[in-house]
């Protein structure tokens, strides 16, 4: 089993007794008022399952809870199913449906902030695009076992014919997909070195979809390959020679530390180092899955090799400058797999809680404690007693608001199917809600709605006017934790 979370964090500020209806106020707005920082600490990870019976029952509890975990992220649709029944392992490796909704938009967020990180803190670094394919030339040795695009009457035509050069004349004429973003990437190199005026140190950085065969392990059918796509980031940063490994143990400590930040546990996030044929040296940035560690992220410098390759012949435009030398720089290559960065920090989120609505032993509320950064949906908006015309048009107001101040929303208010309260607590910790914010006919009197907290479960009470400022500052706040 994993290891256990940090300790619980200490109780929420306490909340105030309103005069009327004796209502909860939320205590947390003096902190917004005062312009202090927000606190954001999860409580310790609680499992149902205790391993009495040795490993074999530990195992057992495990799949369980992996089995659990993979039916909820399908049923909130941060993952597609599919007509199949899907293994983590096929998610791992690129060949699924893809992601749902929900996992879409904690990919993006997650992109958002790895762009984040790679521009905000460097002056010299500049985002680039490359295209998913190209086309290399004929008989290229290195494009002999490339992923080729190839329609499939252009393919059915070569095969008919009897010769054999049809099909290798079809094979060297079509596109290759990329298998990663570093090709894309070099060939921009000397043009935005100009554009960096030749100074070193500088960097280039993108994201973008992948392609890769699926190992044979994997596949169902040994005598065909098929193809899995992953989202891939990359920060290609050239430093001069001398200074390469310093940098290269530099972005070691600020990625992990990056992965770290978002975790409920950041010591299943771990880093270890390896050396290539060539004697280059790198590290790998792994999630401790229940299965086992899954590299997530790697850190390698490549010398001037690719360069050398990518630009053959004149040398002098590839020079920048290191102080009062020109010298053609190394490559550092930090390219990270964004695809199992979110199958980890799904794992990472979940919590175990009792479940109120049953009593029954074993029986858990399940929480996805996402980041607030990552979190898909800071807030979601639903309707309680009252005149149903007026406090949907409250909602849509609200939403409208919320919106304009790219503050994510769910709309629950639109729903027609009557649910508890304590059943929607359930949907929307599933969904790793922040806040379910409660509109009833006491709103239409005197601006208050309730506002229930994901991560503490209170329910308190905040006037509406104030609830755009105090979601922003607590979105706000969790990036600078």
């Amino acid at each position: 089993m994993r290891n256990a979370r940090r300790a619980p964090p200490p109780p929420p500020p306490q909340a105030v007794r309103e005069a009327r209806g004796g209502k909860m106020a939320l205590g947390g707005c003096r902190a917004a008022r005062c312009g202090s920082a927000l606190r954001l600490r999860r409580p310790a990870l609680r499992r149902p399952y205790v391993a009495a019976g040795g490993e074999e029952e530990e195992e057992e509890n495990e799949e369980e809870e992996q089995r659990q975990l993979l039916e909820l992220c399908r049923r909130r649709r941060f993952l597609r199913g599919g007509a199949e029944p899907r293994s983590w392992r096929s998610y791992l490796s690129g060949c699924h449906p893809g992601f749902g909704p929900l996992g879409a938009a904690l990919r993006g967020n997650l992109a958002a902030q790895w762009w984040h990180s790679a521009l905000a803190r460097r002056e010299q670094v500049f985002a680039v695009d490359s295209p998913l394919h190209g086309s290399p030339s004929v008989g290229a040795p290195q494009a002999r076992d490339a992923l080729r695009l190839l329609s499939s009457e252009t393919l059915r035509r070569a095969v008919q014919e009897p010769a054999g050069p049809a099909l290798e004349e079809a094979l060297g004429s079509a596109g290759t997909l990329r298998e990663t973003l570093l090709p894309g990437v070099l060939a921009q190199y000397v043009s935005c070195l100009e554009f960096a005026n030749k100074r070193l140190p500088c960097g280039l950085a993108e994201v973008g979809v992948c392609f890769h065969s699926v190992p044979e392990s994997e596949l169902h059918n040994k005598n065909f390959r098929r193809i899995g796509e992953r989202t891939t980031s990359l920060l290609a940063w050239f430093s001069s020679p001398r200074t390469a490994g310093q940098w290269l143990d530099y972005w070691l400590r600020q990625r992990l530390q990056w992965w770290r930040k978002f975790a409920v546990g950041p010591s299943n996030f771990s880093s270890s180092d390896f050396q290539d044929e060539e004697g280059r040296r790198g590290f790998n940035l792994h999630y401790n899955f229940p299965w086992g560690k899954e590299t997530i992220e790697t850190l390698k410098n490549l010398g001037d090799t690719e360069l050398l390759e990518m630009y053959p012949g004149d040398r002098s435009k590839l020079l920048g400058r290191d102080g009062r030398k020109n010298v053609i720089p190394h490559v550092l290559s930090v390219s990270g797999n964004l695809d199992r960065g979110v199958l980890a920090y799904l794992f990472d989120s979940l919590q175990l809680a009792e479940n109120p609505l049953t009593k029954k032993k074993n029986s858990h509320r399940k929480v996805l404690k996402l980041h607030p950064c990552l979190a898909p949906i800071k807030v979601a908006l639903d309707v309680g007693k009252g005149p149903t015309t007026e406090l949907r048009q409250v909602c849509q107001g609200l939403f409208n608001e919320l919106s304009e101040n790219r503050i994510s929303v769910w709309p629950g208010y639109l729903e027609t199917t009557q649910v508890s309260l304590e059943q929607l607590y359930t949907k929307y910790d599933e969904m790793s809600v922040l806040f379910m914010v409660l509109i009833t006919d006491a709103t239409l009197e005197n601006g208050v709605v309730q506002l229930r907290s994901r991560d503490t479960t209170m329910k308190e009470m905040m006037h509406i006017s104030r609830l755009k400022d105090f979601l922003t500052k607590y979105v706000t706040s969790a990036k600078n934790v």
